[in-house]
């Protein structure tokens, strides 16, 4: 971690003093005429969640491209690619069974590209699983048991991400490695620390070499009083989903940029991921950063700056079950032969900003920790090694592209992270805005100076 006491001022004072006047100028449109919360508004209120190939992909991609066009773009297209199309089908359902008969109801969600149950569900006893070395030292127990995985967020994780990078093997790889074991389905303690009972969906993968069993999300509070009940006697649950895959589908990323006036050529990506899961309204994850990613070419437009190198919006097709608009688009980038001298992403929430996180060269983090007295005004304290985002990770890989992401406050971020809870109300205009006068000031700087 860098922090704002390790300061070294490469550039000059009179610079300084030019960069931070722009800033300000910037920050004071963003935050007394900034178009970011309406934005979220209109993208969570009336159009909500936006799970890859529902209709509501299909609205949302209509809103961001008149978004950008309002916004200042001087293109805007549509990039297609094949997507995944992973329906819910209907409510997800589970129950203490006492006597043959359903007693309890426990709050889930099937996890994304599981399949369903069947219509008349599933029975059988339930096997409590803390860790992945329980499952395998008991694994002879497995077979035709529904497999509950309570492993806890590390509450002594002090950056949250860390906890969920912890546990989520649990949700990804969780049903398969029981599936290997014989077992006929599984419930995973909802990745959060939160204090409600809201379940927390998210992608799960299969192996094609192990069985595919229907798997879902517990709420926590009904893990806790699942993991008490079974750690002191034998229980059967009754468990019922609905979900399937369908025929893949074509979605887009939405592009619109602004073409720069000295080296049209290089090029700056900034963006978020425009799908959700299909419960509550993807405000946080990830209605926010694309709102901000259209913000920061609103104002450049707004205060008159004409930018050297080309700025590119772009709202991600599909990151949350499959990635493919990210991984289409850095194939298009490579067929080109693009120059993709810097990607930035926000996808970890529209909290208040504490810093950013880049994956480049040692020589270019000298650099950009160079710009931090500019951004600490803004509350930017951090300049971290390491991070980049999902979708842009694909240009890094491909390209050699130096990457960065927006880190906010994570504290709340997992309270809401894939869960109904996920709406426009959770979200804080003033450290919306502010997460999008940080990016803008980043995006100012890379195209200034370059990297």
């Amino acid at each position: 971690m860098f922090t704002c006491c390790l300061l070294i001022n490469f550039l000059s004072v009179p610079a300084q003093n030019a960069d931070s006047l722009l800033i300000r100028a910037m920050a004071d449109d963003i935050l007394l005429h900034g178009k970011a919360y309406a934005n979220l508004k209109t993208l969570t209120k009336q159009i909500g969640n936006r799970l890859t190939g529902s209709p509501q992909t299909y609205m949302a991609e209509a809103w961001a491209q008149k978004a950008l066009r309002e916004a200042g773009a001087g293109q805007v297209r549509l990039q297609a690619c094949l997507v995944p199309h992973w329906v819910r089908g209907g409510k997800d359902e589970a129950w203490v069974l006492q006597g043959g008969k359903k007693s309890q109801p426990l709050e889930i969600l099937a996890l994304g590209n599981t399949v369903g149950t069947g219509p008349k569900g599933i029975q059988a006893p339930v096997l409590l699983i803390n860790s992945f070395e329980e499952l395998e030292l008991r694994k002879n127990e497995i077979k035709g048991k529904i497999v509950f995985y309570n492993y806890r967020f590390n509450d002594r994780f002090i950056k949250t991400f860390e906890a969920y990078r912890d546990a989520v093997p649990y949700r990804s790889e969780g049903p398969t490695r029981a599936a290997k074991y014989g077992a006929v389905a599984v419930l995973v303690r909802s990745m959060s620390h939160a204090a409600d009972n809201h379940p927390h969906t998210g992608g799960t993968r299969y192996v094609d070499s192990v069985p595919k069993i229907p798997a879902a999300a517990l709420g926590l509070q009904d893990a806790d009083r699942l993991a008490a009940l079974a750690a002191n006697e034998k229980l059967t649950l009754y468990m019922r989903t609905n979900g399937r895959m369908l025929r893949d589908t074509v979605a887009h990323n939405v592009i619109g940029e602004l073409t720069g006036n000295e080296f049209p050529e290089q090029i700056i990506t900034v963006g978020g991921h425009l799908d959700s899961w299909d419960v509550g309204e993807g405000a946080h994850d990830d209605g926010s950063g694309c709102v901000q990613a259209i913000e920061v070419l609103r104002v450049f437009k707004a205060i008159g700056y004409t930018p050297r190198r080309t700025i590119r919006v772009v709202l991600f097709a599909n990151e949350e079950n499959g990635l493919r608009g990210g991984l289409k688009y850095a194939e298009e980038a490579r067929a080109k032969k693009e120059q993709h001298i810097f990607a930035l992403e926000s996808d970890a929430g529209g909290f208040t900003p504490r810093g950013f996180g880049f994956t480049v060269s040692a020589e270019q983090m000298n650099t950009v920790r160079s710009w931090l007295p500019l951004l600490m005004p803004f509350g930017i304290c951090e300049m971290n090694v390491g991070g980049g985002g999902a979708d842009i990770g694909p240009l890094n890989r491909e390209l050699g592209t130096a990457l960065a992401g927006l880190q906010p406050d994570s504290q709340r971020y997992f309270d809401i992270h894939h869960a109904r809870s996920d709406v426009f109300e959770a979200v804080n205009k003033r450290e919306l805005e502010l997460g999008a006068v940080a990016m803008a000031a980043l995006i100012y700087l890379v195209d200034k100076y370059g990297l």
